[in-house]
Formats: structure tokens, sequence, C-alpha cells
């Protein structure tokens, strides 16, 4: 099978680049000695995870359903990134009863109370705030000590995310950002040790501040996960290269006109995220590649997306001479987004047109 034998829309995932992403952040934390609890919320895939672990190790996942899906694989030590409610605290307590160890997290003292009151509460970390401003109490808020107390022996540490790394624009930039990550949750740490709590697990990351880090003492583990497939709003802050996107959009050229071309992927498939029109460079709904993944139309972008239409405005420089039924490929905005529209990959290795595997993904809340 090769990639004109595929349906359009679909996910292509490039091995090889997918390899060489994961590579690479083994090297930029090998350095510190900090391990990793790779974020699955992108990849989404048993596959891609058993790539990025090596032997023994957990993971991050943003939903339960990732959750019920990876433990069903094998992997129990999960780390479930987003505040826990009471209902799905009981979801959580049945899948840890059926051999899963699901960790969660909250920044909420009423919940805390009811996490310390489950009879059977799950390990438990509590969100700090370093910069962000979405959730989580900061470092010196007085609170701390009395949220890890209501959660009481379920209490297992402390989770922060640089979600503001997004808006940084240089190296030095992500290395302050980073520093800023770690200094706070580190503090908010000791605070609760001087207060005679034990905290194992001190927990920072996000891609950019995972690569950009020139210290990490007193971390406990480090997450991430877009680095694995990389996209344009990465590859603009500088987390990896253009050349390091492993995951594009297979899309069939449908209608001609002059100066544009329609193809078959718009909104749905691509995602209407334009997160590059506040970086560095606009990308519109992505970047048009040939059918092997290759920069052969210079910087020619999807410019409009409509639900089942993308469209590409042409560039005189770098004429695009395909016929309706013929192939390119999209680079994403965020490829997050792009993948949740999609069920599997198709995987190629080096730019290559024959689909050697096809990999299932799991969606859904």
């Amino acid at each position: 099978m090769t990639l004109d034998d595929l349906p359009t829309p679909c996910l292509v995932l490039d091995r090889t680049i997918l390899r060489r992403n994961i590579a690479g952040m083994a090297t930029a934390l090998a350095r510190h000695g900090v391990p990793l609890r790779p974020h699955m919320k992108t990849a989404k895939s048993i596959d891609v995870a058993r790539l990025v672990l090596t032997g023994q190790g957990g993971i991050t996942v943003s939903t339960l359903a990732e959750a019920e899906y990876f433990a069903a694989h094998g992997i129990t030590d999960i780390l479930y990134a987003v505040g826990i409610t009471p209902a799905k605290l009981d979801q959580v307590a049945l899948l840890n009863a059926d051999g899963a160890d699901i960790a969660v997290i909250t920044d909420d003292p009423d919940m805390a109370g009811i996490i310390g009151a489950h009879p059977r509460p799950p390990r438990s970390l509590i969100e700090i705030d370093t910069g962000e401003a979405r959730a989580g109490l900061v470092p010196a808020d007085p609170m701390l000590p009395a949220l890890a107390a209501r959660l009481g022996p379920a209490f297992a540490g402390l989770l922060t995310h640089a979600g503001h790394s997004y808006a940084g624009r240089s190296a030095e930039e992500m290395a302050r950002i980073a520093e800023a990550e770690r200094a706070g949750i580190v503090a908010a740490a000791e605070r609760l040790r001087e207060a005679g709590h034990t905290v194992p697990i001190v927990s920072m990351g996000s891609s950019p501040t995972a690569r950009a880090a020139a210290d990490l003492a007193g971390i406990t583990e480090i997450r991430a996960g877009v680095y694995m497939f990389g996209d344009l709003f990465q590859a603009g802050i500088g987390t990896h290269g253009i050349d390091d996107i492993a995951v594009t959009v297979l899309a069939s050229v449908i209608g001609r006109r002059e100066g544009q071309i329609l193809v078959d992927a718009g909104g749905l498939a691509l995602s209407k995220d334009r997160s590059t029109e506040a970086g560095p460079r606009d990308w519109g709904f992505g970047l048009v590649l040939d059918r092997e993944g290759r920069r052969a139309y210079g910087d020619t972008t999807v410019r409009r997306a409509y639900q089942e239409h993308g469209v590409i405005l042409l560039d005189p420089a770098h004429a695009i001479p395909l016929r309706v039924g013929e192939r390119v490929r999209i680079a994403p905005n965020h490829t997050c987004m792009t993948a949740a529209a999609h069920d599997r990959y198709y995987v190629v290795d080096d730019g290559g047109a024959e689909v050697v595997a096809v990999w299932p993904r799991v969606n859904g809340w």
C-alpha cells in the first residue's frame, strides 16, 4: 500500500522523523539526569508510546479515555494531568481497582477533601501556577499546606505546566521561563517540606521549557508531548525545525482555478487553529508540501478552510502543476488539534510513499 491508495484526508506519520524527535528530547534531558514522563495527549497511540518509553516508565494523559486505553495496553503508571472532578474520581478508582495506577491533580480545597475521604483515593498532586495563570495555586499561596493536609496520605507531590512558554520568541526567553517554572514549583515543594509534608513528585514541563532548561535541580520528572510530532507553531518558536514535523495531512486536489487549488482537507481535517497568526510567521491553515512531504512549493499555504474544503493560494514563484486527484501533504499549525479529528496514522519511513504500518489512536474523553 502506498500513499496513493489511502482515503483522503488522512494523517501521515513519518516514523523516521518521530524517532529523531524522541532521541532529541532524550538527549536534552539526559544532561540533567531527570526522567521524562511523556505526555501522550498529542499522539494518543500505544505504538508511539512504545517508541518513547524505554523499559519501565510512566506517561501523562489528558483524558480518562486515554488512561483506560493505555492501561489496557499494559502501561499502568499514568498521570491524568487535568483537574479531577468527583464523578471522574470514581472512574479513576474503578480503573485503579482493575490494575491501573492513575494519579490525579487538583487545586481545589473541596476536591482535595473529597479525594482524602474517598475509600480508594488515588495518588494526588497539587497543581502549581508558575506563570500560565490557567490553573493552580501560586507557590506562595497560604492555602497550599492545608490543601496537602486535606489530601492526607493520597498527597504525592506537585505539578506545574509553563504553557505561557508558547509566548516565548527566543532561546533566552525560553530559558528564563523554564527557570521560573522550575524555581516556582521547587519553592512550593520546599514550603510543604518545611510544613512537615513529604513531596516525592515535583513535576514540570512543556516541550519548549524541557528543551530550554539550563537547570532542573529539584525536579523529579519532566512532562512534554508535542515535541514527538512537532508543528508549525512549535517550529516558529524554536522548539524544533520545520523539517522535524513528523505528522502531516494527506489531501487530494479536488479543483483548480486561476491562482488557487482546492483540496479535500478543510477545517475538520486540518483544524481551524490559527496559532501561527500571532507567531513569527503566519502559516495560514498549514504549509503545503508535496506528496513525499518535501518543501517543493516554497511557502505556499492553505489560506482558507471551510468544513471539507481547503483553499491553497498559489505562489507565482512556485507553480504547483497538479491535476485533480493528485496529492499533497499539509503540515499543521497545531498538531494536537489536527490529529484529534483522525482515528489512525498511516506510517511511512524517511519521506517514502510506501505505508509500512497503520497505527490506531484513541479519541474522545
